[in-house]
Protein backbone atom coordinates (compact mmCIF):
# COMPACT_ATOMS: atom_id res chain seq x y z
CA UNK A 1 0.00 0.00 0.00
CA UNK A 2 1.19 3.51 -1.46
CA UNK A 3 2.41 5.51 2.16
CA UNK A 4 2.81 9.59 1.97
CA UNK A 5 6.14 10.69 2.94
CA UNK A 6 6.01 14.00 4.34
CA UNK A 7 8.92 16.84 3.71
CA UNK A 8 10.48 18.09 6.21
CA UNK A 9 8.88 21.63 5.69
CA UNK A 10 5.49 19.99 6.19
CA UNK A 11 6.53 17.72 9.07
CA UNK A 12 6.13 20.40 11.80
CA UNK A 13 3.50 22.67 10.29
CA UNK A 14 0.74 19.84 9.40
CA UNK A 15 -2.89 21.41 9.03
CA UNK A 16 -5.38 21.82 11.25
CA UNK A 17 -8.21 20.09 9.15
CA UNK A 18 -7.34 18.73 5.45
CA UNK A 19 -7.15 21.10 2.87
CA UNK A 20 -10.53 21.06 0.93
CA UNK A 21 -10.06 19.72 -3.18
CA UNK A 22 -11.84 22.02 -5.54
CA UNK A 23 -12.99 21.95 -9.42
CA UNK A 24 -12.67 25.28 -11.49
CA UNK A 25 -14.58 25.43 -14.71
CA UNK A 26 -11.95 28.25 -16.28
CA UNK A 27 -13.21 28.83 -19.80
CA UNK A 28 -11.95 31.67 -21.75
CA UNK A 29 -8.73 32.60 -21.21
CA UNK A 30 -9.86 36.07 -20.93
CA UNK A 31 -11.64 35.66 -17.57
CA UNK A 32 -7.80 36.47 -16.18
CA UNK A 33 -8.27 40.18 -17.26
CA UNK A 34 -12.03 40.27 -16.10
CA UNK A 35 -14.19 40.65 -12.70
CA UNK A 36 -17.19 39.02 -13.51
CA UNK A 37 -19.61 36.35 -11.32
CA UNK A 38 -17.13 33.16 -12.43
CA UNK A 39 -14.26 35.03 -11.12
CA UNK A 40 -15.71 36.45 -7.85
CA UNK A 41 -16.73 32.92 -7.16
CA UNK A 42 -12.87 31.61 -7.48
CA UNK A 43 -12.05 34.64 -5.11
CA UNK A 44 -14.66 33.38 -2.12
CA UNK A 45 -13.71 29.81 -2.72
CA UNK A 46 -10.24 30.41 -1.24
CA UNK A 47 -10.84 33.46 0.99
CA UNK A 48 -11.64 31.43 4.20
CA UNK A 49 -7.82 29.91 3.45
CA UNK A 50 -6.56 32.20 5.65
CA UNK A 51 -4.34 32.12 8.84
CA UNK A 52 -3.52 29.25 9.81
CA UNK A 53 -5.56 27.54 7.36
CA UNK A 54 -3.39 29.18 4.40
CA UNK A 55 -2.46 26.38 2.06
CA UNK A 56 1.45 25.05 2.54
CA UNK A 57 1.31 24.42 -1.37
CA UNK A 58 -0.87 24.44 -3.99
CA UNK A 59 -0.52 21.25 -6.58
CA UNK A 60 -3.00 22.43 -9.85
CA UNK A 61 -3.79 19.64 -12.44
CA UNK A 62 -4.54 21.89 -15.75
CA UNK A 63 -6.48 20.38 -18.99
CA UNK A 64 -3.44 22.64 -20.69
CA UNK A 65 -0.52 19.65 -19.69
CA UNK A 66 -1.64 17.16 -20.99
CA UNK A 67 0.89 14.19 -23.24
CA UNK A 68 2.68 11.34 -22.32
CA UNK A 69 3.96 10.50 -19.19
CA UNK A 70 3.29 11.92 -15.72
CA UNK A 71 5.07 14.96 -15.21
CA UNK A 72 5.26 17.86 -12.00
CA UNK A 73 6.91 20.64 -12.26
CA UNK A 74 9.91 20.83 -10.07
CA UNK A 75 11.55 24.86 -10.58
CA UNK A 76 11.95 27.02 -7.89
CA UNK A 77 11.03 30.23 -10.63
CA UNK A 78 8.68 28.09 -12.89
CA UNK A 79 7.68 30.41 -15.97
CA UNK A 80 3.96 32.08 -17.05
CA UNK A 81 3.09 30.34 -19.64
CA UNK A 82 0.70 32.11 -22.59
CA UNK A 83 -0.06 29.11 -24.34
CA UNK A 84 -3.21 30.31 -27.05
CA UNK A 85 -2.93 33.21 -29.71
CA UNK A 86 -5.39 35.43 -31.21
CA UNK A 87 -5.67 37.29 -27.78
CA UNK A 88 -5.10 40.58 -27.16
CA UNK A 89 -1.63 41.44 -26.04
CA UNK A 90 -3.23 42.63 -22.35
CA UNK A 91 -3.44 38.77 -22.10
CA UNK A 92 0.23 37.99 -23.53
CA UNK A 93 1.64 40.55 -20.45
CA UNK A 94 -0.25 38.40 -17.57
CA UNK A 95 2.50 37.06 -15.16
CA UNK A 96 1.74 34.97 -12.60
CA UNK A 97 5.13 35.10 -10.44
CA UNK A 98 4.30 32.34 -7.54
CA UNK A 99 6.98 30.10 -6.56
CA UNK A 100 7.56 26.69 -7.02
CA UNK A 101 8.29 23.98 -4.93
CA UNK A 102 11.16 21.35 -6.10
CA UNK A 103 11.10 20.09 -2.08
CA UNK A 104 7.32 19.23 -2.28
CA UNK A 105 7.48 17.79 -6.05
CA UNK A 106 10.23 15.39 -5.18
CA UNK A 107 8.14 14.29 -2.34
CA UNK A 108 4.94 13.58 -4.95
CA UNK A 109 7.04 11.96 -7.27
CA UNK A 110 8.11 9.69 -4.07
CA UNK A 111 4.96 8.87 -2.76
CA UNK A 112 3.57 7.88 -6.19
CA UNK A 113 6.59 5.14 -7.05
CA UNK A 114 6.74 3.00 -8.79
CA UNK A 115 4.95 5.14 -10.81
CA UNK A 116 7.50 7.01 -12.89
CA UNK A 117 7.10 10.83 -12.10
CA UNK A 118 9.19 12.86 -14.33
CA UNK A 119 10.41 16.24 -12.53
CA UNK A 120 10.02 18.50 -15.01
CA UNK A 121 11.83 22.00 -15.78
CA UNK A 122 10.38 23.08 -18.78
CA UNK A 123 6.74 23.86 -18.51
CA UNK A 124 5.55 26.35 -16.67
CA UNK A 125 2.34 27.79 -15.43
CA UNK A 126 -0.26 27.59 -17.96
CA UNK A 127 -3.78 29.20 -18.28
CA UNK A 128 -5.84 26.44 -17.11
CA UNK A 129 -3.80 27.46 -13.61
CA UNK A 130 -3.00 31.09 -13.90
CA UNK A 131 -6.11 32.56 -15.04
CA UNK A 132 -7.98 31.45 -12.02
CA UNK A 133 -5.38 32.37 -9.69
CA UNK A 134 -4.69 35.47 -10.58
CA UNK A 135 -8.05 36.15 -8.99
CA UNK A 136 -8.28 33.28 -6.20
CA UNK A 137 -4.69 33.98 -5.18
CA UNK A 138 -3.94 37.35 -6.57
CA UNK A 139 -1.00 38.02 -4.12
CA UNK A 140 0.38 34.53 -5.84
CA UNK A 141 2.30 33.74 -2.45
CA UNK A 142 1.50 30.24 -1.97
CA UNK A 143 3.84 27.45 -3.83
CA UNK A 144 2.61 26.34 -6.61
CA UNK A 145 3.03 22.70 -8.85
CA UNK A 146 1.40 21.67 -11.90
CA UNK A 147 1.02 17.76 -12.40
CA UNK A 148 0.65 16.74 -15.97
CA UNK A 149 -1.95 14.07 -17.33
CA UNK A 150 -1.28 11.23 -19.10
CA UNK A 151 -2.91 10.94 -22.29
CA UNK A 152 -1.98 7.08 -22.31
CA UNK A 153 -4.35 6.49 -19.31
CA UNK A 154 -8.07 5.48 -19.11
CA UNK A 155 -10.42 7.95 -16.89
CA UNK A 156 -10.30 4.63 -14.15
CA UNK A 157 -6.34 5.31 -14.25
CA UNK A 158 -6.85 9.40 -13.18
CA UNK A 159 -9.58 8.85 -10.87
CA UNK A 160 -7.21 6.25 -8.97
CA UNK A 161 -4.48 8.44 -8.93
CA UNK A 162 -6.30 11.05 -7.72
CA UNK A 163 -7.10 9.22 -4.73
CA UNK A 164 -3.38 8.71 -4.15
CA UNK A 165 -2.86 12.05 -4.09
CA UNK A 166 -5.67 12.61 -1.32
CA UNK A 167 -3.01 11.98 1.16
CA UNK A 168 -1.35 15.40 0.66
CA UNK A 169 -4.85 17.23 1.84
CA UNK A 170 -4.17 16.36 5.29
CA UNK A 171 0.11 17.75 4.52
CA UNK A 172 -2.07 21.15 3.81
CA UNK A 173 -1.72 20.96 0.26
CA UNK A 174 -4.32 22.61 -1.80
CA UNK A 175 -5.52 20.07 -5.03
CA UNK A 176 -7.12 22.08 -7.64
CA UNK A 177 -8.72 20.70 -11.72
CA UNK A 178 -8.92 23.13 -13.85
CA UNK A 179 -10.68 21.80 -16.92
CA UNK A 180 -14.44 22.15 -18.27
CA UNK A 181 -17.29 19.90 -17.85
CA UNK A 182 -18.77 20.50 -21.02
CA UNK A 183 -15.42 21.92 -23.68
CA UNK A 184 -16.52 21.83 -27.37
CA UNK A 185 -14.89 25.28 -28.94
CA UNK A 186 -16.27 24.11 -32.53
CA UNK A 187 -19.67 24.48 -31.53
CA UNK A 188 -19.55 27.89 -29.77
CA UNK A 189 -22.13 30.43 -29.77
CA UNK A 190 -20.31 33.56 -30.05
CA UNK A 191 -23.65 34.99 -29.46
CA UNK A 192 -23.96 33.64 -25.90
CA UNK A 193 -27.70 33.28 -26.19
CA UNK A 194 -27.58 29.69 -26.71
CA UNK A 195 -28.26 26.85 -23.90
CA UNK A 196 -28.53 23.49 -26.02
CA UNK A 197 -30.60 20.55 -24.93
CA UNK A 198 -26.93 18.53 -25.84
CA UNK A 199 -24.80 20.41 -23.14
CA UNK A 200 -27.44 20.91 -20.43
CA UNK A 201 -28.49 17.27 -20.18
CA UNK A 202 -25.07 16.23 -19.97
CA UNK A 203 -24.38 18.51 -17.00
CA UNK A 204 -27.50 17.14 -15.34
CA UNK A 205 -25.88 14.20 -15.66
CA UNK A 206 -22.60 14.97 -14.40
CA UNK A 207 -23.67 16.50 -11.72
CA UNK A 208 -25.91 13.67 -10.19
CA UNK A 209 -23.42 11.08 -10.63
CA UNK A 210 -21.39 13.69 -8.65
CA UNK A 211 -23.90 13.66 -5.91
CA UNK A 212 -24.63 10.02 -5.74
CA UNK A 213 -20.57 9.52 -6.06
CA UNK A 214 -20.97 6.76 -9.26
CA UNK A 215 -17.71 7.58 -9.80
CA UNK A 216 -18.02 4.50 -12.29
CA UNK A 217 -20.44 6.29 -14.38
CA UNK A 218 -17.94 9.39 -14.68
CA UNK A 219 -15.12 7.50 -15.62
CA UNK A 220 -17.54 5.71 -18.15
CA UNK A 221 -19.05 9.19 -19.61
CA UNK A 222 -19.11 8.28 -22.82
CA UNK A 223 -22.03 6.13 -21.71
CA UNK A 224 -23.38 8.93 -19.49
CA UNK A 225 -25.61 10.60 -21.63
CA UNK A 226 -26.19 10.00 -25.89
CA UNK A 227 -24.54 13.39 -26.25
CA UNK A 228 -21.33 13.06 -24.17
CA UNK A 229 -19.09 12.93 -27.52
CA UNK A 230 -20.41 16.29 -28.25
CA UNK A 231 -20.24 17.40 -24.87
CA UNK A 232 -16.63 15.69 -24.18
CA UNK A 233 -14.69 15.85 -27.71
CA UNK A 234 -11.77 15.27 -26.15
CA UNK A 235 -11.03 14.33 -22.97
CA UNK A 236 -8.10 16.88 -21.03
CA UNK A 237 -10.83 19.62 -20.23
CA UNK A 238 -12.87 16.62 -18.35
CA UNK A 239 -9.77 14.46 -16.93
CA UNK A 240 -9.24 17.12 -14.08
CA UNK A 241 -12.41 16.43 -12.56
CA UNK A 242 -11.57 13.16 -12.09
CA UNK A 243 -8.26 13.83 -9.93
CA UNK A 244 -10.95 15.93 -7.70
CA UNK A 245 -13.56 13.25 -7.20
CA UNK A 246 -10.98 10.70 -6.15
CA UNK A 247 -9.16 13.03 -3.68
CA UNK A 248 -12.17 13.58 -1.97
CA UNK A 249 -14.01 11.93 0.89
CA UNK A 250 -17.74 10.99 1.22
CA UNK A 251 -18.29 12.11 5.20
CA UNK A 252 -17.04 15.81 3.83
CA UNK A 253 -19.65 18.27 2.39
CA UNK A 254 -19.86 19.28 -1.27
CA UNK A 255 -20.92 22.32 -3.01
CA UNK A 256 -21.79 23.34 -6.17
CA UNK A 257 -21.16 26.84 -7.79
CA UNK A 258 -21.04 28.59 -10.82
CA UNK A 259 -22.78 26.22 -12.92
CA UNK A 260 -23.73 28.49 -15.67
CA UNK A 261 -23.40 27.38 -19.66
CA UNK A 262 -21.11 29.99 -22.14
CA UNK A 263 -21.10 30.66 -25.35
CA UNK A 264 -23.12 27.33 -25.66
CA UNK A 265 -20.68 24.49 -25.31
CA UNK A 266 -18.54 25.27 -21.80
CA UNK A 267 -19.78 24.80 -18.67
CA UNK A 268 -18.37 26.66 -16.58
CA UNK A 269 -19.28 24.12 -13.39
CA UNK A 270 -17.00 23.95 -10.20
CA UNK A 271 -17.35 22.22 -7.44
CA UNK A 272 -15.47 22.17 -4.01
CA UNK A 273 -15.22 19.12 -1.27
CA UNK A 274 -14.39 20.22 2.60
CA UNK A 275 -15.05 22.87 5.23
Amino acid sequence: MLQPLTPPSLQQQSAPQPQPVIFLGHGSPMNALAQNQFTQHWQQQLADLTGVRKPKAILLISAHWYGEGVKITAQTKPPTLHDFSGFPPELFAVNYPAPGAPELAAHIQAMLAPLVVQLDHNWGFDHGAWSVLVHAVADADIPLLQLSLDSRESPDWHLALGQKLKALRQQGVLIIGSGNIVHNLRLLDWSNQQQPAWATDFVSKVKTAIAQRDFAALCDYRRLSKDALLAVPHPDHYLPLLYVLGASSAEEPLQFFNDELVYGSLSMLSLRYGA
